[in-house]
């Protein structure tokens, strides 16, 4: 039995061995204060990835071999979000500034969608179905809306979503008219269903954990969905999934809080990725995580078949069956956090938070106790250039110790503060 045992854990072994994840040279890495938010494929070898901050957008026609750098805007400091193509000519990408843009012609030039009402602040989420219905959702901060379209793009739906979430990150449509939106509520990550095109939606999950948010989603088929489930103050982000659509949930504790990037291979073989980490792999669903020591920094896992994939994190990546590829190591220090100091810490009455915006930014900072338990929203504020703000926060609350959330484009952090 246990020579047994021994042949069948080599055979496994060797047969995990055979996914690989590597790096492209080119794009280059994104540097230490931005990432690849985005990258999508239509096939195999046709594709666009989205640079987040100093916004930047990249096409390949031959699986990644080559890349071509297509110039979007002349604004320099846009935070692009995410990209999606209705086809090989028709394509929307999304920012985190007030910009919304389209191409018909693969990309090779772009313009700002205008005739929207009222016109989103940010696009977090892009999803096209069929030949001609796409749908968009945001944003990571207050408030929520979803844009829809059933032309191609030429018109465009504005859809209120406050009353049912606070923030929304990503969107998944099966048809045009049954999808899937997540984000965050005032109980904690949450995803929406819809069987209408949107006119209704139906609370299918939701963690009862203030401050997390379902950050990205995967539709493996009608019925089987992954979701990242985004923590906070140093608690485990998780996988969410379902074999029902829905109806029943269970979650796996993942080794990053900031876990944002999902995607699998089947229903037990899969990756996940966060703001602080790079590839986890699991073979067992979710109940054991490996480091696989390639990239940092994922956002978006894209899965092809069973054999290839794409990935957006410090660099663009692909993932290959049977090859062994380069590897690059992944470390925590990679991504440089978004420079925030607070000052009179012990505080009083009063304190300051000074932070350093390098782009046009979006923060909000939430409160909450030593044992991570949310208290409330502190500070909301959109950032429209780069620079020093000085915010000053009224802080009526007993004598203790207490954690501040700060969440901007770049991510999110802890830090201590102490009442004397």
């Amino acid at each position: 039995m246990k020579k047994i045992t021994l042949i069948f854990s080599l055979f496994s072994a060797l047969f995990q061995a055979q996914y690989s994840w590597s790096a492209f040279s080119y794009p280059p890495a994104a540097g230490t204060n931005s990432r690849y938010d985005d990258v999508f494929f239509l096939n195999d070898n046709l594709g666009w990835a989205a640079k987040g901050g100093n916004g930047a957008v990249y096409k390949t026609t031959n699986g990644g071999s080559t890349w071509t750098q297509q110039v979007v805007s002349s604004a320099t400091n846009e935070y692009y979000r995410n990209i999606e193509f209705l086809n090989e000519d028709i394509g929307f990408l999304g920012t985190l500034d007030n910009n919304f843009y389209k191409t018909v012609d693969g990309g090779t030039s772009w313009q700002r969608v205008n005739n929207i009402s009222p016109y989103p602040e940010a696009i977090c989420g892009l999803d096209c179905v069929g030949t001609s219905t796409i749908y968009g959702c945001g944003a990571f901060f207050y408030p929520a809306y979803i844009i829809k379209s059933t032309d191609s793009g030429n018109t465009w739906q504005f859809i209120d979503m406050s009353a049912y979430a606070d923030a929304l990150v990503e969107i998944n449509f099966i048809s045009e008219n049954i999808g899937f939106v997540s984000g965050s509520d005032v109980n904690g990550a949450v995803i929406l269903k819809t069987t209408d095109g949107g006119v209704t939606w139906n609370k299918i999950y939701n963690s009862n954990e203030e401050g997390e948010y379902v950050w990205k989603m995967q539709l493996f088929d009608n019925n089987t969905i992954f979701g990242s489930v985004e923590s906070w103050n140093h608690m485990p982000g998780k996988l969410a999934k379902t074999f029902d659509g829905g109806i029943t949930w269970e979650t796996k504790n993942f080794p990053d809080t900031y876990v944002q990037a999902v995607g699998f291979t089947s229903p037990t073989h899969g990756w996940m990725g966060g703001h602080f980490s790079g590839f986890y792999e699991t073979f067992d669903g979710g109940n054991t995580w490996t480091d696989t020591g390639v990239g940092g920094s994922l956002n978006r896992i894209f899965i092809i078949n069973d054999g290839l994939a794409y990935a957006a994190g410090t660099n663009i990546y692909k993932m290959s069956k049977g090859t062994l590829g380069s590897k690059e190591v992944s470390t925590q220090k990679e991504f440089k956090k978004l420079n925030v100091i607070v000052t009179q810490n012990p505080v009083k009455e009063k304190f300051q938070i000074n932070v350093d915006f390098i782009h046009s930014d979006h923060i909000i900072v939430s409160l909450s106790d030593a044992s991570g338990k949310f208290i409330k929203t502190i500070l909301r504020d959109n950032v429209d250039r780069k620079g020093l703000k000085k915010y000053s926060i009224d802080f009526n609350y007993p004598k203790g110790n207490y954690l501040l959330d700060i969440h901007s484009n770049l991510g999110r952090q802890s830090i201590k503060i102490i009442k004397n």
